[in-house]
């Protein structure tokens, strides 16, 4: 079993930066890959960003050049770098984890609000 909990989210201007985390209680040991999704207020819930177990990553176009994921084993945690933010990319971020022999879907986090408005 592996908990996820997201701290951090807020509201930042156009053009700002944000780092976002997803701290695994347990840590990553057999997760092979952790994905950051996001929810607009149209519903849809869209992959953003993925990195494997083996340091692979994985960006969505539509970030490509502006967001970061990371990991730190060491901390057991996530991170998306997100610079250049646009009103665009308002919504709530969820990470997600996908474990070996785990659960259809894997493991989700609780979702933090990403607000980027002047």
């Amino acid at each position: 079993q592996v908990h996820l909990v997201q701290p951090g989210g807020g509201l930042v201007q156009p053009g700002g930066s944000l780092r976002l985390s997803c701290v695994a209680s347990g840590g990553f040991v057999n997760i092979y890959a952790v994905n950051w999704f996001r929810q607009s207020s149209e519903g849809l819930r869209l992959l953003v960003a993925s990195v494997t177990s083996a340091g692979t990553t994985k960006y969505t176009d539509f970030v490509k050049g502006r967001f970061t994921i990371s990991r730190d084993n060491a901390k057991n945690t996530v991170y998306l770098q997100m610079n250049s933010l646009k009103p665009e990319d308002t919504a709530v971020y969820y990470c997600n984890a996908e474990e070996i022999l785990g659960p259809v879907g894997g493991y989700w986090g609780q979702g933090t609000q990403v607000t980027v408005s002047s």
